[in-house]
């Protein structure tokens, strides 16, 4: 069975309400710093709320049994997806460096939507994202609002210079 830990960030001060609502993301990291593993063999997962007007760390999820990073088990027959599935639950998107096409089945099943991207600073993914809610998001991320039930995405950016995953 999989050890998982949770780092949870409580606030202890009254909320502030925001202006939007926020969308889930977790990262995968091996050094909370970078988003630099593979889904499967990602050790550490670090979750945020983020909105338009920028993010909030909620927590760090650890684990203590992973995939290699050509998705091959230590023992056989257990089960290493499930457990990383089940913790981040409520997330909106997963962002991670890849993703074997299984492991994003169940993930999408669960109602989470895998982005791959290559290796980058944490910071750069979540101004990515910030910078999307705050604009006009492309169509797949309106597709994830919507299913979310997080709707009001302006088009206040416009079409011109809009942020994107795709590297041009």
């Amino acid at each position: 069975m999989s050890a998982v830990r949770r780092l949870r960030l409580i606030d202890t001060d009254e909320p502030t309400p925001t202006a939007s609502p926020a969308v889930r993301v977790a990262i995968a990291t091996g050094d909370r710093r970078t988003l630099d593993a593979h889904f499967g063999s990602a050790r550490c997962f670090v979750v945020y709320d983020v909105t338009a007007q920028g993010w909030t760390a909620v927590e760090t999820v650890t684990f203590d049994l992973v995939s290699d990073q050509q998705g091959r088990h230590a023992a056989e027959g257990d089960d290493r997806i499930g457990p990383k599935i089940d913790a981040l639950g409520g997330c909106h998107l997963l962002f991670c460096v890849a993703i074997g096409g299984p492991s994003a089945a169940r993930v999408v099943a669960a109602k989470i939507h895998p982005v791959k991207l290559p290796p980058q600073p944490i910071e750069a993914v979540l101004e990515r994202t910030r910078a999307m809610l705050a604009g006009a998001p492309p169509p797949w991320l309106r597709k994830v609002l919507a299913g979310a039930g997080i709707g009001g995405a302006t088009n206040a950016g416009g079409p011109a210079g809009k942020p994107s995953f795709v590297d041009d």
